[in-house]
């Protein structure tokens, strides 16, 4: 996770060693390494795996390959997750945990209609952009022959995407619900967002999301 838009995540670095004192004859004692904190390592293994998740063109990653990134064994990785499985699920939290959160406050700020399902469209594109790694998940380009239920979670992620965008495009403000109209629209966003999501992966990370944004989404709302 190299850029994080919550600060919940740690510097990309192996457990950090301590700075070694002199010995008597002037020779610097082995660095010892300092024991990770607790949910230190968890952090790290996520990161290890969204960073090698940023490499144009990579293949499946392995357990292995994954291990060898953070010199340790694969043991030491299924000492903090049961299977590779509950690692993506580890990075679709994160996603969900950042992306919800700020949905939540640009819902709180701005009022509903265009400019703030316009908010939410371009926060989530901001956050593809600076999380290359993640837009793999999220577009299921990471999860090819891993378990199914990882997809059907980021399909229900798209679901509640569009489920708040519809909430912003209410046209009347008495309606309990969101009209045909506002369904209608909420579905070519979140349709849009998917697409611009995937020519960002499928490009090598090369066309971006937000090429002419202001643009397109000045032509759907």
């Amino acid at each position: 996770m190299r850029e994080c838009l919550n600060s919940i995540c740690l510097p990309m670095s192996h457990a950090e060693l301590d700075t070694p004192e002199p010995t008597p004859g002037g020779e610097a004692p082995p660095a010892a390494r300092k024991r990770p904190k607790p949910g230190e390592r968890r952090v790290q293994i996520l990161q290890a795996l969204a960073t090698m998740l940023e490499q144009p063109g990579a293949e499946r990653i392995t357990t292995a390959a994954l291990a060898a990134k953070l010199e340790v064994s694969e043991a030491a990785l299924y000492r903090h997750f049961a299977s590779k499985a509950q690692m993506f699920e580890g990075l679709i939290e994160f996603i969900e945990q950042s992306v919800f959160t700020l949905i939540n406050q640009i819902t709180e700020r701005e009022a509903e209609g265009p400019v703030q399902a316009a908010r939410i469209v371009g926060m989530l594109i901001q956050f593809a952009e600076k999380n290359p790694g993640m837009t793999r998940v999220m577009v299921g380009d990471a999860l090819v022959f891993e378990n199914e239920r990882l997809q059907q979670r980021m399909n229900q992620f798209f679901d509640k995407v569009e489920a708040s965008l519809k909430q912003c495009l209410r046209v009347e403000s008495e309606a309990a619900a969101p009209t045909v109209d506002a369904r209608a629209r909420a579905s070519v966003l979140t349709a849009f967002i998917v697409g611009r999501l995937q020519r960002f992966a499928r490009s090598g990370f090369k066309r971006m999301p937000s090429e002419h944004l202001e643009a397109s989404l000045a032509r759907i709302l």
